[in-house]
C-alpha cells in the first residue's frame, strides 16, 4: 500500500504532464524574476530576526507563519479560511516571512493565493509545495513566491541538485527540506542555505520534536568535523552557515524553547496558529 507521500507525488506527476512543455534554464528563471519586479529576500529576513536583541519576553528566533487550510492527516484544520485576512494578521503579529500552500488536492491550497497574498503583504513568500519538475520553479516566481520548498525524500540526488542551483541562480531562496539522518546527508552535498527538518514523517504522518534534536546534533557533529580537518574551501555553505528551521509539530513557547536549544534560528508553524481564534496572541506565546 502507498504511503501518503507516494500518493501525493503521484497526483504530482499527473498535475505536472499538464503544464505546457518546455525546458527551463536559469535564464529563464532570471527574466521571470525581473519580469516580476520587485524582490524580498527570504533569508535575509529569517537572518535579521535571528540577530535582533528582543525584550525579556521575546526569543530571537524567526516566524514562518504557514498560511494552511487543510492536511491530509487532519482534513480542514481553518474552516472561515481566509488567506488574505490570515497573511496580514500574520505580518502584523511579527512574522519573519510567510509559507504559502499550493497544492490543491490534499492541502485546499492554491498557486492563486501566492499572488493574493503578495498584493497585501511586503515580507517574503515561500512557495510550499512538492516540487518534481523545475516548471514549477518557474510557476512559483510568476506567482509571487520568494522561496521554494524542495523536499529530499522525493527527490534524486541529481533532481536536487539540479532544483536548488537553478532557484538559487535565479535569485530565490530554498528550503531543502529533511526528515532522518540519510536525507541530511543528501541535503547537505549541496551545500543548502536553509535546512528545513520535517518533526513530521511524511510517510506516516507521526510527529516527534526530537527529530529536529537529533538532525540538528548531526549537523553540529558534521560542523566540528570539518572545523577539524580545515574542509576544502570548495563547499560554498558548511554546516556552522545553515540556517536551521524546525518545521512541525510546534504548538507552545516550551516547543519553540526545546528547539531553538538545540540549534533552530527559524521555526514553520501553521497549524497551531491558524487553529487559534487570536493570531496576534498565538505568535505573542510563540515568540514574543
Amino acid at each position: 500500500m502507498a504511503n501518503i507521500l507516494e500518493t501525493i507525488v503521484e497526483q504530482k506527476k499527473r498535475e505536472v504532464a499538464q503544464l505546457p512543455a518546455r525546458l527551463i534554464a536559469a535564464g529563464d528563471l532570471r527574466d521571470a524574476m525581473l519580469e516580476r519586479g520587485e524582490s524580498r529576500d527570504f533569508l535575509a529576513r529569517l537572518r535579521c530576526a535571528t540577530a535582533r536583541q528582543g525584550g525579556h519576553h521575546s526569543l530571537p528566533i524567526a516566524l514562518i507563519a504557514e498560511v494552511k487550510k487543510a492536511s491530509p492527516s487532519m482534513g480542514v484544520i481553518c474552516p472561515n479560511f481566509d488567506p488574505v485576512r490570515i497573511a496580514k494578521e500574520y505580518e502584523a503579529a511579527g512574522a519573519s516571512c510567510l509559507s504559502v500552500l499550493t497544492d490543491e488536492k490534499f492541502f485546499q491550497g492554491s498557486l492563486d493565493y501566492l499572488r493574493q497574498i503578495r498584493a497585501v503583504v511586503k515580507i517574503p513568500l515561500l512557495r510550499k509545495d512538492f516540487i518534481i519538475d523545475e516548471r514549477q520553479i518557474l510557476e512559483a516566481i510568476e506567482w509571487g513566491a520568494d522561496a521554494i520548498l524542495l523536499i529530499v525524500a522525493i527527490l534524486t540526488d541529481a533532481q536536487l541538485e539540479k532544483f536548488h542551483t537553478l532557484a538559487v541562480e535565479a535569485g530565490l531562496a530554498v528550503l531543502v527540506e529533511v526528515h532522518d539522518e540519510e536525507e541530511l546527508e543528501r541535503a547537505l552535498k549541496i551545500s543548502p542555505q536553509l535546512i528545513g527538518v520535517n518533526n513530521r514523517n511524511l510517510k506516516t504522518f507521526v510527529v516527534d520534536l526530537a527529530t529536529t534534536e537529533r538532525l540538528a546534533a548531526k549537523m553540529e557533529d558534521r560542523r566540528l568535523q570539518m572545523a577539524k580537518t580545515s574542509a576544502p574551501s570548495s563547499i560554498l555553505h558548511p554546516p556552522s552557515s545553515v540556517l536551521l528551521v524546525a518545521e512541525s509539530g510546534i504548538h507552545t513557547r516550551a516547543d519553540v524553547e526545546r528547539v531553538k536549544k538545540c540549534g533552530a534560528s527559524a521555526i514553520l508553524v501553521g497549524e497551531s496558529l491558524v487553529k487559534q481564534g487570536d493570531i496576534g496572541a498565538k505568535v505573542r506565546e510563540l515568540i514574543g
